[in-house]
């Protein structure tokens, strides 16, 4: 009866929502991308939109989960690469549940390379918050770890709490993701913030975790990032970067959405 009771207890503490953060940043400004929706093709796909800049045809396809849709567009114009935006909801089950077929990611890069004719010879992963439960659960389908060349993690690499520490079940195939990217096999830049959710490990911790795991170290530094960010620690080798940035509030969380065509910089890189 007692274990009972607890394993309904844990349950239920499982399904709370993340707690509002009670915090307010009125010290720095807060810049954003203006919304446009730069010219192009956009084609339906069975989930999600394409867009492709221009008359171009690029050769790299980024998916990108929980951005919306006019932003990640306006990053892919700049970059000059194709995007599949995906939108689908709050929180990261809606998006992790959207990829438990595995064959389902494979079936969407057949989809946008039959719309715009091109054979990608790249794709690039990236999320913000939410999103990267999509990430998540495409890279542990071996078929499509390997068709992925890089990953960016912006602020969301949660995971539950077991014991009170971040659960390793839901991070242990970012350590696998680190590993490689160190070794030069692929490329991946997460960022996280200070924000504290309560009911659900912060991306602090779980940055954390994931550096013991893979024996690397931050280091501290103090420099202006994107869009008025101040970062605050840095831990690089080979093809993976992790930073670190200032900030418990939403406004914070924001800064870094609208810091992706500067990560897009970094994460194009050969």
């Amino acid at each position: 009866m007692v274990i009972l009771t607890l394993l309904a207890a844990a349950a239920a503490f499982a399904q709370m929502p993340q707690n509002p953060s009670p915090m307010v940043e009125h010290r720095r400004p807060h810049p954003r991308l203006t919304e446009q929706h730069p010219p192009g093709r956009r084609e339906a796909l069975s989930l999600g939109t394409l867009y492709i800049p221009g008359k171009s045809r690029p050769r790299t396809l980024l998916f990108f989960f929980h951005g919306g849709t006019w932003l990640p567009e306006v990053a892919a114009a700049k970059r000059r690469l194709a995007v599949v935006t995906i939108q689908i909801g709050a929180g990261s089950g809606v998006y992790s549940r959207a990829f438990t077929d595995p064959a389902r990611f494979g079936k969407l890069i057949s989809e946008a390379e039959a719309k715009s004719g091109v054979a990608y010879k790249r794709i690039l992963l990236a999320g913000w918050s939410a999103g990267n439960g999509a990430i998540r659960t495409i890279l542990r389908d071996p078929a499509s770890y390997q068709r992925v060349n890089a990953v960016l993690d912006i602020d969301g690499m949660h995971a539950g709490y077991i014991h009170g520490k971040a659960d390793p079940r839901d991070l242990d195939i970012w350590a696998k993701l680190s590993l490689d990217a160190e070794a030069g096999k692929k490329r991946f830049l997460i960022t996280h913030s200070e924000i504290y959710p309560g009911t659900f490990a912060s991306t602090t911790e779980t940055a954390d975790w994931l550096l013991d795991e893979i024996r690397l170290k931050a280091k501290p530094v103090l420099r202006h990032g994107p869009m008025g960010t101040q970062q605050l620690s840095e831990a690089k080798k080979g093809k993976f970067l992790l930073r670190g940035f200032a900030g418990n509030s939403a406004p914070d969380h924001v800064d870094q959405l609208h810091s992706l065509p500067d990560y897009l910089r970094w994460l194009l890189r050969r």
